[in-house]
């Protein structure tokens, strides 16, 4: 495997940053993760413009323009002949030294890795997830705000701890008030009376590529898709429920702290998004390979 790093594909063995990096110190830094479907990037100048809005978010300058980390992505993917996997994008802050102040960080490290993926087994899909609610609240826009797709993501591995503890592949974390707000990596959406139901994202809620791509595919179909507050009560009560995310795709749900979702199956509309969307990455995307 070659792993860009700062300009240059080198073997995964010498990808290396220093010690000293307050990415590695600090969680000080941004990343994206990214789908390739059959030698098409989903969605890679969506990812990369989001990347860059949270890099503006905590003051971080990325040494590469938007069209340069674009080009580096499709070099990385070509560089490894990969037609099908994942890509993760992290932007550092840089050396600095043991202080936190980000002044001291001159350089930022660009790091991309293009490999294979891992996700759910087929049974997921089919039957669906059974998944529950943890105690571990989103963190409060307030303080980090969840838009920031951070190296931070110590808010979503104590949920996640919990998910495992429990031995359950995902949850749902709620807000600082108890609203719904999303899974500890993926989106969430409700269906009731064949409607669309989804956090807003001032809750807590990432604005993810899969969820809004998920919108459009809904409203391609006249399924109406609504942003508001709900609680478990919604959840538990719901018709149908789903998950969203760029390694999960969509997952239905079909059991949620021990309460059955609508038939216990995975309902027709989830259905029918997962049929769209498989069908969608097979055209949508950047190309790699011409």
């Amino acid at each position: 495997m070659l792993v860009y790093l700062n300009g240059k594909l080198v073997p995964k063995e010498e990808a290396k940053v220093s010690v000293f990096d307050h990415g590695f110190l600090y969680g000080d830094g941004v990343f994206e993760g990214i789908r390739i479907y059959n030698g098409r990037i989903f969605k890679l100048r969506e990812h990369i413009e989001r990347l860059f809005y949270s890099a503006l978010a905590i003051a971080l300058e990325p040494p590469l323009t938007q069209d340069e980390l674009v080009e580096a992505t499709i070099e990385t993917v070509r560089a490894n002949n990969l037609r099908d996997g994942y890509i993760r994008i992290v932007i550092s802050r840089g050396e600095g030294d043991l202080g936190l102040d980000p002044q001291k960080c001159k350089s930022p490290n660009v790091v991309i890795i293009a490999d294979k993926i891992a996700i759910y087994p087929p049974e997921v899909y089919h039957n669906g997830m059974k998944i529950i609610t943890v105690s571990t609240r989103r963190n409060s826009p307030q303080a980090l705000n969840p838009n920031i797709k951070s190296l931070n993501y110590l808010n979503n591995i104590l949920a996640k701890i919990e998910a495992n503890r429990a031995n359950v592949p995902e949850a749902i974390m709620l807000s600082i008030d108890g609203y719904v707000a999303e899974a500890t990596g993926d989106n969430i959406f409700i269906v009731k009376n064949r409607r669309l139901i989804t956090p807003p994202l001032y809750l807590g809620a990432l604005p993810g590529i899969t969820r809004q791509t998920v919108i459009e595919l809904a409203e391609k179909r006249g399924i109406q898709t609504e942003e508001k507050t709900f609680t478990l009560y919604e959840v538990y009560t719901a018709d149908e429920c789903f998950l969203t995310g760029t390694a999960a795709e969509i997952v239905p749900v079909v059991e949620v702290d021990g309460r059955k979702i609508g038939k216990g199956i995975p309902g027709d509309i989830t259905l029918l998004l997962m049929e769209d969307f498989h069908q969608y990455v097979k055209e949508e995307g950047v190309e790699v390979y011409k």
